[in-house]
């Protein structure tokens, strides 16, 4: 009876000690992430800005993280099947969102949507902005924004601006340059940026605040006149002025980010955002991204949250103050 009792807590004590050794494995095992591929939602088509984002920047900060992040283009609805897809998905750091300046625009543009752009959504990280520019053709006879203002006087209501499509950020910014420079000018929608651009060099159009990137080759051929470029300067257009120093209350507003969904672990979401950081501090993501005219500006998490807190109010008083009816 007393070796029994002895063999007994023997194996009783050797479970303990077993057990007491497995948990802080299986807690480290929990902890760990990434622990499988995770998923970049992008809303649209591959070849727009926040595909060649992701494209650029995801297997880079995929090695980083020892996880492949695999690439999704959920193009439809305007950006909007894309984001409730995630804005559904579970909160455990394996489904990002790739969003464009269109994630505020929408915010203000929609009342109804599927998901609350303000609650359903975690900034992972801000990672910056295209820069754009204000474009007209050399026939139109116009060389400064201040000319082009005087025109739109002259021959008020007469002026079109062209656009990547109604409520796309061409068009808010076309409408933010038509009420800081106090003009009265009609718009235009296109399909997209190339067909805009064609009709403003074919002298259709008089002018459309167009991405630099797509606008360029024009530029270069002469067949588009940059007046202004927006936010700021441009090593790759150095004798034009930025909006903002030729024109008072001129900006821009949205940019280039990714989200998680709302709940997702603070640590998971500054996890990737340091890793994004490193990826776009790397010299060749940098030169890739400057002959795009892509500016780089990385915020983590708490600020980004701020950053497109603050771009979502400012399309709705845009959207107020143009007159834009909500879709």
């Amino acid at each position: 009876m007393h070796n029994s009792r002895i063999a007994a807590a023997v194996v009783a004590i050797t479970a303990l000690s077993a057990a007491m050794t497995l948990a802080p494995r299986g807690a480290h095992a929990q902890q760990k992430y990434p622990a499988k591929p995770i998923r970049l939602i992008v809303s649209f088509s591959a070849g727009g800005t926040p595909d060649t984002l992701a494209r650029l920047l995801g297997p880079r900060v995929g090695e980083a993280l020892s996880q492949p992040i695999v690439i999704e283009n959920r193009p439809g609805a305007g950006g909007t099947l894309a984001t409730n897809i995630v804005a559904k998905a579970p909160a455990d750091g394996y489904t990002l969102l790739a969003v464009s300046p269109g994630f505020a625009i929408t915010a203000a543009m929609q009342p109804n949507l599927p998901y609350d752009p303000l609650k359903d959504f975690s900034a992972v990280a801000n990672i910056g902005f295209s820069t754009l520019a204000l474009v007209v053709a050399p026939s139109l006879g116009v060389k400064s924004v201040k000319e082009l203002i005087a025109l739109a006087h002259a021959q008020s209501g007469k002026v079109f601006f062209g656009s990547a499509g109604a409520g796309s950020g061409t068009h808010m910014n076309g409408e933010r340059f038509r009420l800081v420079a106090g003009i009265k000018a009609v718009h235009v929608a296109f399909k997209g940026q190339p067909e805009f651009l064609i009709e403003v060099m074919a002298g259709r159009v008089q002018y459309g605040v167009a991405g630099l990137g797509p606008a360029m080759p024009m530029i270069k051929e002469g067949r588009l006149l940059p007046l202004a470029v927006l936010p700021a300067r441009t090593v790759l257009l150095p004798d034009v002025p930025a909006m903002s120093d030729v024109l008072a209350g001129a900006a821009r507003d949205g940019s280039q980010a990714w989200l998680a969904p709302a709940g997702t672990p603070r640590a998971i979401l500054h996890q990737i955002s340091r890793e994004l950081a490193r990826a776009l501090a790397q010299p060749d993501v940098k030169e890739r991204l400057q002959n795009i005219a892509f500016h780089v500006a990385h915020s983590p998490p708490e600020e980004t949250d701020r950053l497109i807190r603050g771009d979502i109010a400012s399309f709705n008083k845009l959207v107020r103050d143009a007159g834009l009816r909500a879709k």
